[in-house]
This record gives structure tokens, sequence and C-alpha cells, in this order.
């Protein structure tokens, strides 16, 4: 460690290009400006960086803080970033890192022998998103400051005091000129990810400090458990198939240096999956070489023990039968990784994926040779999943011939539009019979199809092994023959099966759920999406799900009329149309139901292209996802009233 120390100076700094492009092209380095992805990629940009302290041995702590001037400060207690004069530019390392785009002390394994930001751009990419930005810096008894404004600094570094400890804060307020959406940290994501890098790094204390309320919000993270502990509260909701984590952990030299492989897995009564995959403790959530090589080996070891034990009989188990209810968390430590994009949501470097399909492949083996009655457990499960598949397959075959049979595989009660063009075409599914009526009158007959469904459809969560039940549901066929791409999620690795739900055979590119604007409205509208989640979910995540958002009032005074769709929104209205006249009585009508509109209102507020509103249904992380599915719409109630518990403060817009 001493001599990484004197290794890491001034002349460590390497410098590969300027940074005048992320401001024009933000996209490239930080992910999509206006969604708030890149918004909170900035926070793990400097976090990481903190974190790489943490690996390399010199921070045991991080704090995060929220401040309510909108910007946000991390602080480790690492060496403190170079402040020497830089060779090449004659200015401060630091002001090098925070100016020069691929400038750091990453690109040799002498001050880092792994990091998560090795590409170099991060601070700097941060910095130059920011309406400004400060650095200060504890190094060898100095504190040293420097004040940056849209990337450019204000004046050269300068010292402003003593110190006896070492280390890092940087401080930032991002340029709202650029981030335009969303434009608000999320204390529930940040927490969320840095809980996820303290598990990561077992002993490793992150404290996060929300303090844009006057009451503070403190989350401490620290982990002592590590991966295991991590699989362990992944779990915590769901009954386990064998209470130990299984930890796997190996090691194999390459040519760039040695690459290690840590593991944790356990598998539950979950009817999913989740993996989380991870390098140099970074999340890839699109998972890459590590997530192949894991699945790979997890497929031939588990099929492997079934056939020494005799527990197989005919095929052998498909990936996705093997995993069905497993947990678990992939983390890869590489000196020189190569990401698809700067944001390292996949990891590409192919070399990996031998190392972890042998590493897991041989340690697995030994351990289901070593707990023959876990590995029995599994393959049981695994056989199980293999039963529900061929199940659901059955029951999709039924649902095609009971179409086919009943004369054509259109429903009757569809007002289908006059496009054949899917890419334009659109399809309503309206909240009862009367609100269908308005719909079919009141749309654009040529691109609007209108689909009412009677009553509350089925909740699919809790008939996760009763297939035809759900398949053999009135509603549930109809909205599967309506929209005419099969049914059940496809596999992640395979094409859709025949019958399996498949976006290319959509006959609309939007599938709009309208419903009342009542509680009854919104259950519905849950029942509605936990079944499209649950059996046609590429439909969610490729973004063709959205929910209407009808108004809640309509204001009048004399002739005039306007709608809004908040109460907020209710009470501008009545101000405007008052003006200067506080007595006036403005006609209020409350829309407890879309049948309450006629034809021309449901048009004019909630379905012309033009004026509507709508919400478009997104996934930023499916396994959170999921999760709260089996939480507020399955079986287990204690963990339903503990969960609204916990949040019914946050409630905003309660309908009782």
């Amino acid at each position: 460690m001493n001599k990484m120390t004197e290794d890491y100076g001034a002349e460590s700094i390497q410098v590969l290009e300027g940074l005048e492009a992320v401001r024009k092209r933000p996209g490239m380095y930080l992910g999509d400006p206006h969604d708030g992805s890149a918004l909170h990629h900035c926070i793990w940009e400097v976090v990481d960086n903190s974190v790489d302290e943490h690996l390399a041995g010199h921070t045991a702590s991080i704090e995060v803080n929220l401040h309510k001037d909108g910007s946000l400060s991390v602080r480790d207690f690492g060496r403190g970033i170079p402040v020497g004069i830089h060779e090449e530019y004659g200015i401060s390392a630091a002001e090098v890192i925070m100016t020069k785009l691929h400038a750091g002390g990453k690109f040799d394994n002498s001050s880092y022998k792994v990091s998560g930001g090795l590409h170099g751009v991060g601070v700097s990419a941060v910095n130059a998103v920011s309406e400004w930005m400060e650095m200060t810096i504890h190094r060898d008894g100095v504190i040293y400051h420097q004040r940056y404004e849209a990337g450019v600094p204000v004046k050269p570094v300068e010292k402003i005091g003593k110190c006896t400890d070492t280390g890092t804060k940087i401080t930032f307020k991002p340029d709202l000129t650029i981030f335009t959406h969303i434009t608000d940290f999320e204390f529930d994501q940040i927490d969320t990810r840095l809980k996820e890098t303290s598990f990561l790094n077992a002993g490793l204390e992150i404290i996060i400090t929300d303090e844009r309320d006057d009451e503070k919000n403190v989350s401490t993270h620290h982990y002592e458990g590590g991966l295991a502990e991590f699989v362990t509260q992944i779990n915590s909701n769901r009954e386990v198939m064998h209470q130990e984590v299984i930890q796997i952990n190996g090691e194999k030299d390459t040519e760039k240096g040695p690459v290690t492989i840590e593991l944790a897995l356990q598998w539950s009564d979950a009817f999913s999956e989740t993996i989380f995959c991870y390098t140099n403790i970074i999340r890839n959530k699109d998972g890459g070489t590590h997530m192949t090589g894991l699945r790979g080996a997890l497929t031939k070891s588990v099929n492997n023990h079934a056939k020494k034990r005799k527990l197989l009989k005919g095929n052998s188990l498909s990936g996705d039968d093997v995993r069905e209810g497993l947990s678990a968390i992939v983390s890869v430590k590489h000196p020189d990784p190569s990401f698809s994009s700067q944001t390292k949501d996949k990891l590409v470097s192919s070399e990996v994926t031998s190392i972890v399909e042998t590493v897991v492949y041989e340690k697995l083996g030994e351990f289901f040779e070593e707990n023959p009655s876990v590995g029995k457990l599994i393959v049981d499960k695994a056989l199980l999943a293999s039963k529900a598949r061929e199940a659901a397959r059955k029951a999709r075959d039924l649902t095609r011939r009971k179409g086919v049979l009943e004369g054509g595989g259109l429903p009757g009660k569809l007002a289908d539009c006059q496009s054949r063009d899917p890419s334009e075409c659109e399809v309503y599914l309206v909240e009862g019979d009367s609100a269908g009526g308005s719909a079919k009158t009141g749309r654009d007959r040529r691109i609007q199809a209108i689909l009412p469904l009677r009553g509350k459809i089925l909740n699919v969560e809790r008939q996760r092994r009763n297939l035809v039940k759900v398949f053999q549901n009135n509603e549930i066929q109809t909205m599967i023959r309506a929209l005419g791409a099969g049914v059940g999620n496809p596999s992640e690795e395979e094409s859709p099966e025949e019958g399996e739900f498949d976006t290319s055979k959509l006959r609309y590119s939007k599938i709009i759920i309208m419903t009342d604007a009542d509680i009854d409205g919104a259950h519905i509208r849950t029942l509605m999406l936990t079944f499209l989640w649950r059996f046609m979910r590429p439909a969610i995540s490729e973004g063709h799900v959205y929910i209407a958002q009808p108004p809640l009032y309509q204001l009048s005074k004399g002739r005039v009329s306007k709608y809004a769709y908040s109460d907020e929104e209710r009470d501008d209205i009545i101000e405007q149309l008052r003006g200067d006249n506080p007595n006036t009585k403005i006609g209020v009508q409350r829309y407890k139901g879309l049948g309450e509109m006629n034809p021309e209102q449901l048009w004019e507020t909630t379905m012309n292209p033009e004026t509507r509103t709508m919400l478009k249904v997104t996934v930023q992380d499916a396994e959170e996802s999921d999760r709260m599915f089996e939480i507020l719409m399955g079986e287990d109630v204690p963990d339903r009233r503990a969960f609204i518990e916990k949040h019914a403060k946050e409630v905003t817009n309660l309908d009782i």
C-alpha cells in the first residue's frame, strides 16, 4: 500500500482528450439526461471514485449528502486527489482530473489494482454537466479547494486551511438546462444503489443524509456479511429452499492480470430469477459475459447432478427451469474490463465468460457432492418449474384452439380500427361497457381500437400455478385475442416459442389502459398491469403500455369550460376564472367515472393525440418491480400490511 501511495502522484495522471463534447452529448457519457438516469449516474460516477479508494485500502467510510439547494456532496477519507503540478499541462493534477476527459490515475495498475471508474471520464463528465462543482481535498496536512462553473475553473486550486486527516469531497449542482424533465435526486433510488455498494464491499460504511426537508433523513449501510447477507435480504420475504447461502470464490490469471470471481446464490419458492451482476463494484444492469458464464455453469451443474443422482428422467432441464426461484449476486474484479458504454451497463470482456463458467461449474459441483440433499431440493424445484412450463404451453395451445373454433381470432366486443399498420394503431382497454360506448363513438376510427372489459379481471399473481384458470378467464382471453401476440413471457435467452408473447406480432403499438379516476379504477388498472407483467412482460419493457389520464374535474364559468387533472390544477383554474372577482361561484363537476363524459368530452380530454396526457409504463429495475408485484398482489398478507404501514405517509392522492 505504501508503494502504491508513493506511485499515486501528479505524474500518474494521464490525459487522453478534452471534455467539451460532454455538454453537447451528455447521453454518450452519462445516459439519458431527460429520464433521470443521467442525473443519478452523476452520483454513481463520483461515489465510484471514493469506492476505488476503499478497494485500494484507503477509506472505510463514505458520506453522501443531499442539500436543500439541489446540490449533492460525496466525501471520502482516502488519500486525496493529487494536487501537484502536472508536467504536461502546467496546472494542478486535481484540475486536470476535473477538467480533462479521460484523465485519471487508473490507466496503469500502479495506483489502483482494480477500479470501477476505468474510463477516467466520470468526475470530469459530471463537472461538465453541473451548474457548479466544488472540490475540497485534504492531503499532506493542507486543505485545497477549487470551484468550477459549467466545467470551467473559477480560479486555480488554492490552499484554504490545514488538516490532520485525508480525503476528498466533491459537491455538485446539476445544470438544469441539461437535465430538463427529472431534476430532483430521488432518495430511495440513491439509497438502494448505495446499499448494494455497501453489500459488495463488506465492512464499508456508507452514510446518506437527505437535508432537503426540515427533518433530516439519514440512512446508514454497513454489512460485514457481504454478498451472502445481500442474498439473504433479497429472499427475506420468500421461503428459501435451503438455509445456507452458497458462496463461491475463485481467481484466474490473465494477460491483463488476475480476475477474481465472488458469487452468492440461494433458491427460494419465487417464480422468477433475481441475478445482480457487478464488475469492480459497478452494477451491470444489462448483465454481460459474467451473466452468460454463470447461466451456462448453472444449467450444466444442476443437470449433471440430476443425472448422477438419477433424479432426472427424459430431457435435460432448461436454463429457465434451473434458474426459477434463484437469487444470485455475481461480482467480478477485473484489472482492465471492457463495457458496452461509459454507463457500464453491460460487461463485454470476452474472457470473463469462460472464467466464470469454469469456476462456478467446478465449485458448485463440489457443493452438490458435499450437500446432496440441497442438490435434490434444487433439482426438484427445477422439475416443478419444467412441469409448470409445459402446463403453460398446453394452456396456450388450448387458448389458441378455442379462438380458432369460435371463428377468427378477434373478440366480438372489440371495436377495431381501420388501419392495419401496427406502428400507428392503438388499443384502449376500457373499464366497463358504458365508457366503452362513449370511447367507441368519440375515437378516431382510423387508428384507435376500443376493447371494453367488464369488471375486475383475475388477479393472476395468486394463480401462478393454475395457469389453465388464468387462460380460461373470459376477460383475459379477450385481451389475448385482441392483442394477437400470444401469451406467456419468453425466455431471455431465446426467441419466443410458438404461442408465447412476441411483440413483433402486436396488432397495436400502443396498449392504453383507461379506467375510472377512483379507487376501483385504480384496482382494475393494477390487475391489468399485473397480468401484462406476468404474461406479456415485453409489452412493458419495450415501451408499448400506457395509462390514460382522464380529467378529475370540469370547471365552467358561463360558456367557458376547462378541465383539471389534479386538485392543484383545479384550484389554479378556479383562481384564473374568478379573475378580479373572488365572489364568482365557479361550476365544478367531479368526474368519478369515464361514463359520465359524453363522447366529445372523452375525445377532447383523454383520447385526442394532439391534446391528451398519457403516462408511459416503464421499468427501471425489473427485479424490484417483480418484488413489488409479489408483495402487493400476492398471497402474503403480513408482507403487504407491513409495506402499506411503512409507506402510508407517502400517499399524496387518496380517494376514500
